[in-house]
């Protein structure tokens, strides 16, 4: 069993757990750790720094470009001027508080030598700290206010960048796992938009490095004149990198690289499994039915004893061993040094007695700014590494736009005559063979058939025989692997795509509705007219929906699945609707703030039909229509015999001109009016003819057609 976390990389080459000389193993209860070392600069202190470094500057034309994009948002350079000054301010605020600080410590020093104090000083520079406080608390609002608005630009902007990656995306690249896990890297992090995030960090660093900066200078100005101010800086310093020394040694062994954690105790793995199924509802009826309480739960105390104190999940596993490391020489250098400031300042008492007080403010303004200053400082260091993962996913926001096709455009128009393509499509499959991407079965193997242009062709097999491939070969889902296809005589593959999918209209039998309204549904079979009401409302009467459309509370405008949920949460148990939906409890139970249910109550045949006005839309609503082709994959599969002797009717009378392609399992009524019925079976064509030619020939047509006839006598 192997357990996957973190991000997938775009870095070429193979992680091999079994390859000693480049991964690491190490043992973690009942877990198997390995991680990848780096071969590179695996000797060199601070490699992987360096790494960070040359990835960053490889990613540098990405956010260049970027910052070309931002530039061109709506008032955002504005936001963006104001934003800059504002973390300017802000990273400047500690370092003046410690200027206004060392002038109290001069103050105090003055105070000691002349036993006086000057109040209008002193009031100027407590005035001055309070400012800076107040200022922080000001600046920082200032900083929400302006990056709200930004925020939202920037996602907005990017937000139409990744659809039109998605939008542009043909059928199998789109299903390859691979080209999933790149756009959900180049969508979000942690639910943040990639732009935005790398904002921020940017921000972030200039801003570190500002206050860095100015700590510094201010620093050397309030320490020069302070008895042992340097030393007692310098040694607060190294105490600082010392402990990030330690840090480092013992830090994190998953913070760089590739890695990999699984576990092959079987025990352990049985136990996972128990727990699962005592835990989750959808195995309680069987786990109840087949009385399994006693002995789970004998089975899992006797597993759990076998496993011992190793059973704990990964992380867990992963804490117990960093704890575990942590004692080393760094940490007793560390422990040591922390305490030299001390010594200090008491071998300076010893000596100079009067300067106590001197020494004791210097002591505490002087570690206190060091170790302020030492972790800004540590934080910038830090933060290469983070950069370096933020810019290497603004790459991949721009890659996405680059993910090649599986399916390439042809180069020629079509088709030549769009008047001609009104009297219907002539088709041709010579030797057609293919296989979905991933198997190693064919779905179709050396098909051939010829349909002339306005012909009707009903395809008739049981399921999985490779009627529905056939249609979507014709629109190009997919490419067959061997054979050909022609379109009024001319390669398939020559075409250009968009101009073959604009002269054909179909219906899967896998259809989809969008999250969209029943106007929306419908409308987008022909984006052209998607806003005439009257096209659409003829599109639903034709497909068989208008009837039901009107007696649901919202009309047309109803919402199969709303995209947007209502949410809710510690109702009362007597509350059962609300917002005109039923409340869903279950919901509410499993997760706090769930939504009400969002079904519409229509029934599998209802739904068929509002699928079948959509592709009428689009086929036969337009006068100005340029589809030449229909293709339906089992449009009546789940209509009852009424309802689809209706469907028949209607689409022998629509049909016109055009070419048909019609598959069923059913042997229907359109069969006896087919110019081609294709009879299939596992995956070829057995049999062609008319419905006549068949019943005559008296093959597995003519058996399966008595058959279904017969249940009807």
């Amino acid at each position: 069993m192997v357990r996957k976390y973190g991000r997938l990389s775009q870095r070429k080459g193979v992680f091999n757990p079994e390859d000693e000389k480049r991964v690491k193993h190490t043992r973690l209860g009942v877990w198997d750790l390995y991680e990848e070392r780096n071969s590179t600069f695996e000797r060199i202190p601070g490699s992987t720094r360096i790494e960070k470094f040359l990835e960053i500057k490889q990613n540098l034309p990405y956010v260049w470009q970027m910052l070309k994009d931002i530039s061109s948002i709506k008032s955002c350079w504005l936001l963006l001027f104001y934003y800059a000054v504002v973390v300017f301010i802000r990273a400047s605020i500690p370092a003046i508080n410690l200027w206004f600080k060392g002038q109290l410590l001069t103050i105090v020093q003055v105070a000691v030598e002349t036993r006086t104090v000057d109040k209008s000083v002193l009031f100027k520079t407590t005035l001055g700290i309070v400012t800076c406080k107040l200022a922080t608390r000001i600046i920082s609002h200032l900083k929400s206010r302006i990056s709200n608005p930004l925020s939202a630009r920037l996602k907005h902007h990017y937000a139409v960048h990744l659809y039109r990656a998605r939008a542009r995306l043909d059928v199998p690249t789109f299903d390859d796992p691979a080209v999933q896990a790149q756009l959900d890297a180049a969508s979000h992090v942690g639910g943040k938009s990639v732009a935005w995030q790398t904002f921020l960090l940017v921000s972030n660093i200039a801003s570190t490095a500002v206050q860095v900066v100015s700590l510094i200078s201010v620093l050397w100005s309030v320490l020069k004149d302070q008895p042992d101010g340097k030393l007692l800086a310098g040694i607060s310093a190294i105490h600082t990198i010392g402990e990030w020394v330690g840090d480092m040694q013992s830090g994190h062994p998953l913070r760089d690289g590739a890695w990999a954690a699984t576990t092959t105790n079987q025990d352990f793995i049985r136990l996972q499994g128990l727990k699962k199924l005592v835990s989750f509802p959808e195995h309680r009826k069987e786990f109840v039915a087949g009385n399994l309480s006693s002995y789970t739960t004998q089975l899992f105390k006797m597993l759990t004893d076998r496993v011992g104190d190793e059973a704990a999940d990964f992380w867990e596993s992963m804490g117990t061993y960093r704890t575990m490391s942590r004692l080393k020489l760094s940490s007793f250098l560390g422990d040591s040094l922390s305490e030299l400031p001390l010594i200090v300042f008491a071998l300076r008492a010893v000596d100079h007695p009067a300067s106590i007080p001197m020494s004791l403010a210097s002591l505490q303004l002087i570690t206190e700014t060091t170790n302020s200053f030492s972790a800004t400082l540590y934080r910038l260091v830090e933060q290469t590494g983070s950069i370096a993962e933020q810019l290497s996913l603004v790459r991949k926001l721009y890659d996405v736009l680059l993910i090649s096709n599986k399916i390439p455009d042809g180069s020629q128009p079509f088709p030549e005559n769009q008047e001609k393509v009104k009297t219907g499509i002539a088709i041709e499959f010579r030797d057609v063979s293919f296989r979905y991407p991933g198997s190693d079965n064919y779905a179709l193997h050396e098909i051939s058939f010829k349909l002339d242009a306005g012909q009707l062709c009903v395809i008739v097999g049981a399921n999985g025989s490779g009627k529905s491939t056939i249609l979507k070969l014709l629109v190009r889902l997919y490419d067959p692997l061997e054979g050909e296809i022609l379109v009024n005589g001319r390669d398939i593959q020559s075409l250009k795509l968009e101009d073959l999918r604009e002269t054909i209209s179909v219906l899967f039998q896998d259809y989809t509705h969008f999250s969209l309204s029943i106007r929306d549904n419908i409308g987008m079979g022909d984006p052209r007219h998607a806003d005439d009401e009257d096209r659409i409302r003829l599109a639903a009467r034709l497909g068989g929906s208008e009837e039901y459309i009107e007696r649901l509370p919202e009309g047309i405008d109803t919402y199969l699945e709303k995209p947007v949920t209502d949410h809710y949460n510690a109702l009362p148990e007597g509350t059962q609707r609300l917002f005109g939906k039923s409340v869903d409890y279950s919901a509410v139970r499993r997760v706090s703030g769930m939504s009400a249910t969002k079904s519409t109550g229509l029934s599998g045949g209802q739904m068929q039909r509002l699928a079948v006005s959509r592709t009428f839309m689009r086929s036969v609503v337009s006068e100005d229509s340029t589809v030449g082709l229909l293709l339906f994959d089992e449009p009546s599969a789940s209509l009852d015999p009424t309802a689809e002797h209706d469907l028949f009717r209607r689409l022998r009378h629509l049909k016109g001109n055009k070419t048909m392609l019609f598959s069923s399992h059913r042997f229907g009524n359109l069969t006896r009016h087919a110019d081609l019925i294709l009879y299939m079976n596992d995956s070829r064509i057995i049999e062609t003819g008319t419905h006549g030619e068949l019943l005559k020939r008296d093959g597995e047509y003519a058996r399966i057609w008595k058959l279904q006839a017969q249940a009807f006598l």
